[in-house]
């Protein structure tokens, strides 16, 4: 039995004209200014890094494995944050809040969800690329083609996609009680299942499959591959030898911390321990700082990186000389 006051939606009247409402910082009243400009410059660097790593890498002629992930990488995080900034911009701009639609809520969550876990995929397909790199130097090439690189890219986007679509269906299906106010920035999948008119634990089973399949079994694989990684290295003898294939992890490992840290902390949890004011924390890092530090990290630290922005920057020198 629903709770009291819940509201049974009916596909024909219901669907098409509720609403919710986005409170983002709305007790933040006198930080709102400051907020804005923050998130403002965060995105707009952002965007900036991202889409120099993207031109540089489509520019470089001969494009190794590495070099195509983070190309697919840049892209997915161009995405990730169109979809969830401009309305948390949005969000500090209006006093009480913004509105969002039941569509666009639904919409919003299933490419969140599907952007995310997109990058989980992607990390696995990069951790395999470390593994064959130094695990089976001799076959890397052979391995690594632009075919078996291809359809990852490919497989990494359709998993999520579908497993971002069931999820999304599973949790908009449930009744909503009267009170449409989501106490977050975006439609995330712990606030707006926070609305849900149950008492029973029932819908929180989509979550925790959408979180075996997108974060439990990927990390598995990436640990797996470490291990894999880590047992060969111990055959190294030379310590320049391990120190040069530790850095070549250094900058996957450091990404996939910050990515599978802020995901377990606000998916991998029972409703009843639910907080608003901590996940918006914790999602202001998971959507605005760490897609600004995933390019910082990759240009700082990734050699391969590093020679295809020279070039590029070559190239534009060379064309405003002539």
């Amino acid at each position: 039995m629903p709770c009291e006051g819940c509201m049974e939606r009916d596909n024909e009247s219901t669907d098409a004209t509720m609403e919710f409402l986005l409170l983002g910082f709305s007790e933040l009243f006198c930080l709102r200014v400051f907020l804005f400009l923050i998130f403002l410059i965060v995105h707009l660097v952002t965007l900036a890094g991202n889409v120099m790593i993207f031109v540089a890498v489509v520019m470089e002629p001969s494009r190794p494995p590495m070099l195509f992930f983070l190309c697919q990488l840049s892209v997915i995080e161009l995405c990730y944050t169109l979809v969830i900034v401009p309305k948390a911009l949005l969000s500090l701009i209006v006093v009480d809040g913004s509105t969002i639609s039941f569509i666009g809520c639904a919409a919003q969550m299933h490419f969140f969800v599907a952007l995310g876990g997109a990058e989980c995929f992607l990390l696995v397909a990069m951790s395999y690329d470390r593994y064959v790199a130094i695990c089976q130097p001799l076959h890397y090439i052979a391995v690594m083609n632009e075919g078996l690189c291809f359809r990852l890219a490919v497989a990494c986007c359709l998993g999520s996609f579908a497993v971002a679509l069931g999820l999304t269906v599973a949790v908009f299906r449930l009744p909503f009680c009267q009170s449409h106010q989501i106490n977050h920035f975006f439609c995330d999948v712990p606030a707006v299942l926070h609305l849900a008119c149950t008492q029973s634990y029932t819908p929180e089973l989509p979550l925790l499959a959408a979180c075996v399949l997108l974060l439990l079994l990927p990390f598995l694989l990436i640990l797996t591959s470490y291990v894999c990684i880590a047992a060969a290295l111990l055959h190294v003898t030379s310590s320049l030898g391990r120190s040069k294939a530790f850095s070549t992890c250094f900058s996957h490992l450091a990404i996939t911390l910050l990515h599978y840290g802020c995901a377990t902390f606000i998916y991998i949890r029972p409703k009843s321990s639910y907080s608003p004011a901590q996940d918006k924390m914790v999602s202001l890092v998971y959507t605005n700082i760490t897609p600004l530090l995933y390019p910082l990290i990759y240009s700082l630290r990734n050699k391969e990186i590093r020679g295809a922005l020279r070039k590029m920057f070559r190239r534009k020198r060379g064309a405003q000389l002539n």
